[in-house]
This record gives structure tokens, C-alpha cells and sequence, in this order.
């Protein structure tokens, strides 16, 4: 890779999370830089966030609707190509090899160059926060599925019957506000990482929800001299033998938001057999 990871623009990326509203909290701005420069995108949701509702009277189900509406509307406004709803029950998530497997699946079946996810380790966020163990679980399984058993064919074999091939992930950005080793700089999308945000209206009623976005970004932008970023911790992984060898590729007041360009109708959406 000629570029620096800070930026490298993927072809194709899978972002891999736990619920519904964890991209646009975590990497939205870094998202929305990529789509705009030509990436295809596709989100995996392990859950459908069918927990995160506090009013007595709503059922998971209806929860889960709801989640799945407002994440494909946000999807749209960052120009997502799919976002995939795996229907793990929400609080629940366990990195075992039932959720490995999915995870194989998906990466085989897309196919990305890039994987970003949530950090598997970091538990205390300040002296205020404790991560979520989905958080957890999710970025643990997406990286055991990245590395090596997405790569590897006697690694479910099964899933070439579905004409699954193995598939090498290059490079892998794993969200975090510890261990960071790269800034993206997100100042020209912060305001589509706000907007995609919003769309998660049973989630997000604050009215100052933007200055806090802004707030974030920027302590972490200070840090690199950048006005606004969002930091991971970037992985290169290593060419498989015949990559090793190919010849090398070709370089290729509020106001509405105005959203990346992408499929007309908007992403995509996959729900996996057995989900809310």
C-alpha cells in the first residue's frame, strides 16, 4: 500500500458492529469519506438493537423494526450499497463459532479488502462509561472470522457448497480510543456522520447531539493537529502466495442533508434467516 492508512480509500469495505447506531457513533465520517471517494460499502449488524427501548409495552419485535428502519435510512444518507441484519438478540451477544461462521460468510460472500469493527478488549471509557460486552463480543468475532478463517479453506468448507471461496482481508481498522495508531481526518463529512446519526430518532433526542459529535471528533483530531477525526488501530495483513506474486493493480440552522450518492432506492437490506 503506497498510501498512508490514514489515506488509503479501500475498494470495497465491510463494517462489522453490534448494533444499529454503533457505526454513526463510532466511524460514520470515516465511512462517508470512503463512499465518496468510490468505495463500496456494506454493513453486517450482528443484533438488530431490539433491546434499546426503555418504554414499558414495546416488544422486541417491534423494537427491532424499528431499528432496522432507522439504520437503513442511514445507511442511505453515507450512500451504503447493503447493510446486513444477522438478528442476534440484543444484550446477548456471545463470540462463539455459530457467530464466527456468519461473520466467514459474509466476508467470503462480499468480499472486501477492508474490515472495520469495534474493539474487543477495551472495557472503561473514562471514568463514565463501561463498553458494551456486544461491543466486545462482535469485534472479537470479527476478527477471529478476518483472520485467518475467512482466508483459510478447510475453515467451513462447508460454505464453498454455497460457492463461497476463501477470501484475504488486507486491512483491518478497528475502531478505538485507546491503542490508536491511525487518525482519519472526517472534517468534510462530520456533517453526514451528524445527519446519519439523526436517523436513528428512537435513539438520539438530544437536541445538542451534534456539538457533542463535533466535541468527540475534534479531542480526537487535536491529538494529529486535524479539526475533526475519528482514530483506529490499523492492521495490514499479510498477501496471500499468489497475491504475493500478481503484477500490481492499477491506482484506481440546520441544513438538509445532502447525502453521498448512492443506490437510488437506497441499500440494500439482508435479513438472515431466524432474525426478529
Amino acid at each position: 500500500m503506497s498510501e498512508t492508512p490514514a489515506s488509503y480509500i479501500p475498494k470495497r469495505v465491510l463494517a462489522v458492529v453490534a448494533h444499529p447506531d454503533d457505526i454513526e457513533f463510532s466511524f460514520a465520517g470515516t465511512i462517508a469519506k470512503w463512499t465518496q471517494a468510490g468505495a463500496t460499502a456494506c454493513y453486517v449488524l450482528c443484533t438488530d438493537g431490539d433491546a434499546g427501548f426503555t418504554q414499558p409495552g414495546i416488544t422486541r419485535r417491534q423494537a427491532a423494526e424499528i431499528r432496522r428502519i432507522e439504520q437503513t435510512a442511514a445507511a442511505k444518507v453515507l450512500g451504503v450499497r447493503e447493510v446486513v441484519f444477522l438478528g442476534y438478540p440484543d444484550g446477548l451477544l456471545v463470540n462463539n463459532l455459530e457467530l464466527r461462521k456468519h461473520l466467514v460468510r459474509q466476508i467470503r460472500r462480499f468480499k472486501p479488502d477492508t474490515l472495520v469493527t469495534l474493539h474487543p478488549t477495551v472495557v472503561f471509557v473514562g471514568d463514565g462509561y463501561i463498553n458494551h460486552p456486544d461491543h466486545r463480543a462482535c469485534g472479537q468475532a470479527a476478527l477471529d472470522a478476518t483472520f485467518p478463517a475467512a482466508a483459510m479453506r478447510l475453515v467451513f468448507p462447508e460454505l464453498e457448497g454455497e460457492g463461497l471461496e476463501p477470501h484475504r482481508v488486507r486491512h483491518v481498522y478497528v475502531s478505538t480510543w485507546h491503542e490508536a495508531n491511525t487518525y482519519i481526518d472526517i472534517t468534510d463529512t462530520i456533517d453526514l456522520k451528524i445527519c446519519a446519526l439523526k436517523e436513528h430518532k428512537s435513539q438520539v433526542n438530544r437536541h445538542d447531539i451534534g456539538e457533542r459529535l463535533r466535541q468527540w471528533a475534534a479531542e480526537r483530531g487535536k491529538a494529529v493537529g486535524l479539526t475533526y477525526a475519528e482514530s483506529f488501530r490499523y492492521i495490514a495483513l499479510p498477501a496471500g502466495e499468489a497475491e504475493k506474486h500478481a503484477p500490481p493493480e492499477e491506482e484506481l440552522e440546520e441544513e438538509p442533508c445532502e447525502e453521498v450518492p448512492g443506490p437510488e432506492a437506497g441499500p440494500a437490506v439482508i435479513r438472515i434467516a431466524g432474525s426478529n
